[in-house]
């Protein structure tokens, strides 16, 4: 059985807590049981855009993950930054579905806070029982949630259109699970807490395998490279640009 077969059929069982379709337009908090872990509940904010439901339309789903400083049990904090903050005062700028989780602030490193078979499984629950179009689910992060995107997209290649890392990061042995997904790295050039050498390491190795990321570095930046990302309409319009089937019409 496939990776995304068992997934399928796994988070097909998922627990949504709140089963209520929110209103279009509104940011509203939601949870979801997990499968793989009973114990687990995944708290997070979710956006439908605000002309969702008036026709028989399939909608672009993107996954917002937050940084350390967003981590704990306060939902609100997710909001602090990113698309999760912007859809608040400009919701009808964004055309998509938007699931922005939180993990919570406990012993195990930020590093690896994010787990890549929850955001998964998370996706799944969305797409199955919302109006998704499952050709198009990209995957955004920032710091932290830069370093859990590019994890769950090398674990899941298959499942994401684009994703678009900022500030974050992962190993070079990363490359060979990413070179056919479209990815747009961003990064400070004077970043003091994530190196910028965390993107462009990983970037020219991804290069070496064939694969063909774009990459942002902004001069005289120190970690705060997310707000100038997410205010760009021009990733917004980049992710679009991108389909799952793309990849597998490429001869």
């Amino acid at each position: 059985m496939s990776r995304l077969f068992a997934l399928i059929v796994t988070c097909s069982l998922a627990v949504p807590v709140h089963a209520a379709e929110p209103a279009a337009g509104v940011q509203v908090p939601q949870e979801l049981k997990s499968t793989y872990a009973p114990s687990v509940t995944t708290r997070y904010l979710f956006f439908l855009p605000v002309d969702y439901g008036k026709t028989d339309q399939k909608w672009p789903l993107l996954v917002c993950l937050h940084g350390s400083g967003e981590s704990g049990d306060d939902l609100e904090k997710v909001k602090s930054h990113g698309p999760p903050k912007l859809v608040e005062t400009r919701p009808g700028d964004f055309p998509f579905v938007i699931v922005s989780p939180q993990v919570r602030d406990d012993e195990v490193p930020a590093i690896d806070r994010w787990q890549p078979r929850f955001i998964a499984e998370l996706v799944e629950h969305v797409a199955s029982h919302y109006a998704v179009d499952r050709d198009r689910i990209y995957l955004t992060g920032l710091s932290m949630g830069g370093f859990g995107t590019i994890r769950t997209l090398a674990q899941y290649p298959d499942l994401f259109a684009a994703g678009a890392p900022i500030c974050g990061g992962g190993w070079d042995y990363y490359a060979r699970q990413l070179k056919e997904v479209p990815l747009w790295f961003f990064h400070g050039d004077n970043d003091r807490a994530v190196p910028v050498e965390l993107s462009t390491v990983l970037v020219k190795a991804i290069r070496r395998e064939g694969g063909r990321p774009r990459l942002t570095v902004y001069e005289n930046v120190d970690h705060d490279s997310w707000t100038a990302t997410y205010d760009n309409p021009e990733l917004y319009r980049w992710l679009l640009s991108h389909k799952l089937s793309d990849r597998a019409a490429k001869p």
